[in-house]
C-alpha cells in the first residue's frame, strides 16, 4: 500500500476542459448586440436628427413646437427638389435654431413674385400644398436668379414666414443645409409621414 503524499505535485496536471460551443455562443451573442448598436447609431445619425419647428411659418402641415425628423443622408446623394421641405441653418449661422421651409426654385432658377404668386422661370409655380396669395414679395418682387449651389425657400404660411423673400434669410446655400424634413413624431394626431 502506498502512502499518500501531501504538498506539491509536479507531475501531471489536470486540464480543464473548455466548453467551445458555449464560447462561440457568446461571441456571437456579443457581436449581434454590437451590430444592432452600430445600425442604430447610424440610423439615428442620418435619419433621425430630431429637431423642433419653431414658430408658425410651415402651418397647417407644421405647427409651432411640432418635433420632426431630419434625413441627412439623401442629400449627399441627391440634391433637394421643388416641393421637398429642408431644415437649414441661414447664413449658416450655427447660433440659431433650424429653419425649416419647402423648396421653391433650385439651382439655375429664375423666381418671381407677382401679385402674390410664385413664378419659377416665368411659369406659375404649382403648390404641393394650399397656400394664400403672398402680400410681400420682399426681393422677389424683381427676379432672382438661383446660383449653382442656392435654393429659393418660402414658408407653407406664406404671409407669416421669414423666408428667401427677405434679405437676412436670402438664397439658401446647400452646404447650409442639414436635410430634409421627413416625419413628424409628435404630436400624435400628425404622427406620419411629411408631404
Amino acid at each position: 500500500m502506498g502512502r499518500r503524499v501531501r504538498g506539491l505535485h509536479f507531475g501531471r496536471r489536470k486540464e480543464r476542459k473548455i466548453n467551445l460551443s458555449l464560447f462561440q455562443e457568446i461571441i456571437i451573442w456579443v457581436l449581434e448586440i454590437a451590430i444592432t448598436i452600430a445600425i442604430a447609431v447610424v440610423f439615428s445619425y442620418f435619419f433621425g436628427v430630431r429637431s423642433s419647428v419653431i414658430g408658425p411659418s410651415m402651418s397647417p402641415q407644421l405647427d409651432d413646437g411640432d418635433e420632426v425628423l431630419i434625413d441627412r443622408f439623401s442629400y449627399k446623394f441627391i440634391s433637394p427638389k421643388p416641393g421637398d421641405m429642408i431644415a437649414f441653418l441661414p447664413n449658416g449661422n450655427t447660433n440659431t435654431h433650424y429653419y425649416i421651409k419647402r423648396v421653391i426654385g433650385v439651382p439655375g432658377d429664375t423666381v418671381q413674385i407677382i401679385d402674390g404668386a410664385v413664378y419659377v422661370n416665368e411659369e406659375e409655380y404649382a403648390e404641393k400644398t394650399e397656400v394664400s396669395r403672398m402680400e410681400d414679395a420682399g426681393i422677389a418682387a424683381e427676379p432672382v436668379m438661383l446660383g449653382e449651389d442656392e435654393y429659393f425657400v418660402l414658408g407653407d404660411n406664406r404671409n407669416n414666414s421669414e423666408d428667401s423673400r427677405f434679405a437676412n434669410i436670402g438664397s439658401v446655400k446647400e452646404e447650409y443645409m442639414i436635410g430634409k424634413a421627413w416625419f413628424v413624431i409628435s404630436p400624435r394626431d400628425k404622427f406620419g409621414f411629411i408631404k
